[in-house]
């Protein structure tokens, strides 16, 4: 079972691995999982592509019914009234035994119910009592409000749960992956520093970047950044801020946060100058590499997020910047964020066999700084830092 159109595919046996995981893990009550996918082009969405290996890159939803035992069943955008049987043995839908189409078209209001409808009837047809939701944030609204009143008598539960730590600890050929994703993201940094000019757009220098990544394997995600003259901050700003002019003098942040060959996710960012660093910005980034530093010393197997949080906020305010506002350190793989995040509010333990992504940040009226790295916890606890570009600001 094989098709040479697919760019990257994940493994047959990587994904048995996965539904042996978490067939493994479901309670014996729970009869089956929902998962639905849409709009992954910006490296959200993946626990479907997780469970499928495939990543929904357009609006039309797709959704898969995970049994505990057998082929899952599949409902997507496609001709209204087939069925058809695909066996296991499709090349694209591996694992997948029915294929339900339907005509899934998320701005028309009348054709909400449609997926719903068919998902509906497939649990009832299999006699299912309760079955699990996973990733309900992911899930259109309409889908699963109507799923619900469809469903009455069944019980529905949150089942995401129960997949995140088996997601969160990556596999010997996912780790692979996301070696080559920030291999690939090292690349692009290193090939866009020669189009950094005066009169260049900012647009132009991320949107050649996020060429480089597509010629190197990459899917999806996109690339963050901007410049400014020095005394105003140079923010992670996206494609829609992205329309200044570049001039002699100005302070310029680079982050990509695309997938590498195969989807996995990691980022990194840097600083570049056209002419010589404001002094500011050189002693607030020693700062920041420094709190990246205390961050990693900490990212042990069993150590508390919460824990790691308040440390590191204590160093920020030892060093006279800001407590973190929003999230400086979290998981990655196939979503740009995944658990464990390093707040407050998190209670997944870090373990071996993880993806991180850290970036540290302190903004103020004048200056934004942050340095963005990926590390990976490797199976034998030690730290291994996934980006080899310098962690310095490249005078131009």
């Amino acid at each position: 079972m094989s098709d040479n159109r697919l760019c990257n595919p994940i493994s047959t046996a990587e994904l048995e691995r996965r539904w042996k995981a978490v067939r493994e893990a479901m309670p014996p009550q729970l009869d089956a999982l929902i998962i639905q996918g849409a709009n992954n082009l910006c490296g959200t969405g993946g626990y479907f592509r997780w469970f499928t290996g495939v990543s929904m890159g357009t609006s039309y939803p797709a959704t898969v019914i995970f049994p505990k035992d057998g082929l899952m069943t599949l409902v997507s955008h496609g001709p209204v009234g087939v069925e058809r049987d695909f066996a296991g043995k499709d090349a694209v839908w591996r694992g997948v035994g029915q294929w339900l189409p339907t005509a899934s078209f998320p701005a028309i209001d009348y054709c909400i119910p449609y997926d719903a409808e068919r998902v509906a009837g497939a649990i009832k047809k299999a006699g299912y009592r309760h079955v699990g939701i996973v990733a309900l944030n992911n899930m259109l609204f309409g889908f699963g409000d109507a799923l619900r009143k469809l469903l009455d008598g069944v019980t529905l539960s949150d089942a995401t749960r129960l997949i995140d730590p088996i997601k969160a600890r990556k596999s010997a050929e996912e780790i692979e992956l996301i070696r080559m994703a920030g291999q690939m993201q090292d690349e692009i940094l290193a090939k866009a520093q020669l189009q950094i000019k005066a009169g260049k757009k900012d647009f132009e220098l991320l949107g050649y970047g996020a060429y480089i990544g597509n010629m190197l394997g990459s899917e999806t995600g996109y690339m963050l950044g901007s410049s400014s003259p020095p005394g105003e901050p140079a923010q992670i700003r996206g494609r829609r801020e992205q329309g200044r002019e570049m001039r002699d003098g100005d302070v310029i942040y680079y982050q990509c946060e695309n997938t590498g060959p195969g989807g996995m996710m990691t980022h990194v960012g840097r600083y570049y100058v056209l002419g010589k660093a404001p002094q500011e910005l050189v002693d607030a980034f020693g700062i920041i590499c420094e709190a990246q530093d205390n961050t990693v010393r900490m990212l042990q197997p069993g150590a508390s997020p919460k824990e790691i949080f308040a440390e590191h906020n204590a160093f920020m305010q030892k060093h006279g910047m800001h407590k973190e506002p929003r999230l400086h350190c979290h998981g990655q793989g196939y979503d740009v964020v995944e658990r464990p995040m390093i707040r407050h509010d998190e209670d997944m333990p870090l373990d071996t066999c993880m993806n991180i992504g850290l970036h540290p940040t302190f903004g103020n009226a004048r200056l934004f700084v942050t340095v963005c790295d990926n590390f990976l916890i490797g199976p034998d606890g030690k730290i291994e830092h996934l980006h080899k570009t310098p962690r310095k600001i490249f005078e131009l």
